[in-house]
């Protein structure tokens, strides 16, 4: 009997995982996501964002795209006293608005996922990063200008929450002029 309740159980759980899937942008089209994006808001359940967090500040962000399809993604953030630059190169699915990558510093893979955007004002992301056995989630949100309207923000946090990330997990990068021209 307790066996079988277990193994209801872990069906139950693995019915919840798969109805969670999060959902891509319709219709997506990478052409119009190239240049230059400012990052607005980060949520991250990893212990790393929560003790690195509170230092964190707006970056700019460039996505290229490369002769095979895919995109690089560039992003220019303050570090205490200078700039500091990341590039990734986001590798295409078969899903359209969905990107694999792994991180040549830490060896994490990225599964990474737009969730929406209009192209021309905002993009929110969606990624699972896994290093060895664990697995963390981190939701991003980017806009073409510094300042966004309050409704993206609220769009933003209640995204990072529908998706089990908490109030402390959620932040709004601080605007800065620091590295706004490096990129």
């Amino acid at each position: 009997m307790r066996i079988l309740l277990a193994l209801s159980l872990v069906a139950i759980c693995c019915s919840l995982w798969v109805g969670a899937e999060v959902l891509i942008q319709p219709d997506f089209q990478k052409e119009k996501v190239l240049g230059k994006w400012y990052g607005i808001g980060l949520a991250s359940n990893s212990n790393w964002f929560q003790g690195k967090k509170n230092h964190m500040k707006m970056c700019t962000t460039i996505i290229t795209p490369t002769a095979d399809g895919n995109m690089e993604v560039t992003a220019t953030f303050p570090k205490m006293d200078r700039c500091e630059k990341k590039t990734m190169t986001y590798i295409k699915t078969e899903q359209p608005g969905r990107f694999r990558a792994k991180s040549p510093r830490y060896g994490s893979e990225h599964d990474m996922r737009v969730v929406e955007t209009n192209y021309d004002e905002f993009i929110l992301m969606y990624t699972l990063k896994t290093k060895g056995p664990e697995t963390n989630q981190i939701v991003s949100l980017f806009a073409r200008d510094k300042d966004v309207r309050p409704e993206l923000l609220d769009k933003f946090q209640s995204f990072a929450k529908a998706q089990g990330l908490t109030d402390e997990n959620i932040l709004i990068l601080p605007h800065t002029d620091q590295c706004m021209t490096e990129a």
